[in-house]
């Protein structure tokens, strides 16, 4: 699963429109959006780079977050 953080994700509302700009790309993605931390979980069969330009691209640039140890 990546992780990103999307700075301007603040409220469900974005969050709703970084889900939609998600499933544009891959329609089965698993989307967890969590804006009170400005965090997005995405697994995805399409690449990093994929979902970060679809992200810029919906208004809402984000950088990948470093994998952590469950």
């Amino acid at each position: 699963m990546l992780r990103f953080n999307i700075p301007n994700m603040t409220c469900g509302g974005c969050a709703r429109s970084v889900t939609k700009a998600v499933h544009n790309v891959d329609a089965k993605a698993r989307i967890e959006a969590d804006p009170a931390a400005r965090e997005v979980r995405i697994e995805s069969s399409a690449d990093q780079h994929t979902l970060l330009s679809a992200l810029a691209a919906a208004g809402f640039p984000a950088e990948r977050k470093p994998d952590t140890a469950a």
